[in-house]
């Protein structure tokens, strides 16, 4: 195969062809590719959103709250509670636990108060979230089909129980495409210490095209994209490496033709295209040196943007830290067209717990955890706001389901699927009002003939982002399969 013949020196692509080693070639590749000047494979194009409606939203940052953060003690507020602490918890019927027997009612530990016009009762550590709980449609009927980590963190994430379905976020990227070449479509911030419950299973394309899956990205580590960039001391030389690409090309295009309908070579060659083009723009986007010291303190970070080792323990001013910058990042990314940003709280299980998944000690591990939700959560709903990002973006807030009302051991709760707290901000949503009640205890739905599902939340979402839930569909098996399976109803009550 003949050689590349070398581009003009006055571009951008003379910058790549000079660049050593790595993915240099490839960032040169694909750029030629763009432009016309080489012949080879394209990768796999974006899919084109054909919207169903007109759209009140271009984008999406859900923040996965991971072992199921408590209603009763952040945004469900309950004077019955504090009425009858101490008293056997009897609400009328058989009480089904995941790991304990029914004890007593159990107050939250955390001091409550209203904010805002609307009046919305928060706890002490979720108190930031005041200044714009006015921008917030709060969800307290929620409702889920299984009370086990995993299944549960898979039902909000994709809609299903089970493994092997996409993700929300794989959903969007196949229904709208990027607004962006130089970004995926969809990108994961997981907690630094680990994964959820089915790690990224949580977030992959399933059975839609492989190029949907996210992109994980990790601010706090030394390489936030893994394999970005070559390693140090590479001997792969600038000549080497376009020839490799040359040949590379030529047996992806003659392997791609021998295996029509797998997707799987093509979001390969994607991927990598992707790669070459985030060398230059993942960068800029990571390094939060050029924020503002205003900022930088509203997300509870500092001007040195210090990296602090992940530990195992709960440490409020890490949590800070950690949940701050992701949501910061996150804010970046949706500036640079990213549509679906996912930031995770809450790692897999460890001692002392590194999750909300607060069993023995609430106070404990709800606290630290909750305040950095607080700090972080409202410095990106108050920052999107004051660009102008808000109205056009949608926050969306998510626990796999709640925890009990009365005490487990001294002073934790136990899982409670039968009810629990989503709420969403932005994009057409209406704020500073709630939907769906909880009864008394925070234990059920107050009209039990109406629970909200997470399918409702992502009929919702695709409604503002223009796309129709039942409408939004690919063919799987011999069944049209969708994000909301064969339920869903768009929440209209929380629409602006």
């Amino acid at each position: 195969m003949p050689a590349l013949q070398t581009p003009p020196d006055s571009s951008r692509r003379h910058f790549l062809w000079s660049a050593g080693g790595g993915l240099g070639g490839i960032a040169l590749a694909s750029l030629l590719q763009d432009e016309g000047l080489l012949a080879g494979a394209p990768g796999v194009a974006p899919q084109l959103g054909v919207l169903h409606r007109p759209a009140r939203a271009r984008r999406v940052v859900q923040l996965y709250m991971s072992g199921a953060a408590s209603q009763c003690d952040l945004f469900d507020y309950k004077p019955a509670l504090v009425k009858h602490h101490g008293e056997k918890f009897d609400p009328g019927e058989a009480v089904e636990l995941f790991q304990s027997s029914p004890d007593k009612v159990m107050q939250s530990p955390f001091a409550w108060r209203p904010f805002g016009q609307c009046g919305k009762w928060l706890s002490e550590p979720v108190a930031p979230l005041g200044a714009c709980v006015d921008d917030i449609a709060f969800i307290h009927s929620m409702v889920s089909k299984s009370n086990v980590h995993g299944p549960a963190t898979f039902m909000q994430a994709t809609g299903f129980i089970l493994p092997g379905f996409p993700s929300a976020g794989a959903w969007i990227s196949y229904g709208l495409g990027s607004q962006n070449q130089n970004l995926p479509a969809f990108v994961v911030l997981p907690d630094p210490r680990g994964f959820a419950p089915n790690g990224p299973k949580n977030w992959s394309s399933g059975f839609l095209p492989a190029e949907h899956q996210a992109t994980m990205i990790q601010p706090s580590s030394a390489r936030p994209v893994a394999d970005l960039f070559p390693p140090a001391n590479s001997y792969a030389t600038p000549a080497a490496d376009r020839d490799g690409l040359a040949v590379l090309a030529e047996l992806n295009r003659n392997h791609a033709q021998a295996r029509p309908g797998d997707s799987r070579l093509d979001a390969r060659i994607s991927s990598y295209e992707l790669a070459a083009h985030m060398q230059l723009s993942a960068p800029a986007v990571l390094d939060l040196r050029s924020e503002p010291e205003h900022i930088l303190r509203m997300y509870g970070l500092d001007r040195n943007n210090t990296v602090t080792a992940p530990t195992g323990e709960i440490n409020t001013a890490q949590e800070i830290e950690y949940f701050g910058r992701n949501c910061l990042v996150a804010r970046r990314l949706l500036e640079q067209g990213v549509r679906f940003v996912q930031v995770w709280s809450g790692a897999d299980n460890g001692f002392p717990r590194r999750n909300w998944d607060s069993h023995e000690d609430l106070k404990r591990d709800h606290g630290p955890l909750a305040a950095a939700l607080g700090v972080g959560a409202a410095a990106l709903v108050a920052d999107l706001k004051q660009r102008g990002m808000l109205d056009d973006t949608i926050v969306l807030w998510t626990t796999e389901f709640g925890r009990m009302p009365c005490n487990q051991g001294t002073t934790g709760r136990d899982h409670n699927p039968f009810v629990f707290t989503n709420w969403l901000a932005g994009g057409g949503v209406q704020g500073g009002v709630v939907y769906g009640e909880s009864d008394q205890w925070s234990y059920k739905p107050l009209d039990r003939s109406r629970p909200t599902y997470c399918y409702d939340v992502h009929a919702t979402i695709l409604h503002l982002l223009g796309l129709d839930h039942e409408r939004l569909a690919y063919r799987h098996d011999g069944i049209d399969r969708r994000l909301t399976d064969v339920h869903g109803r768009v929440i209209k009550e929380i629409l602006a």
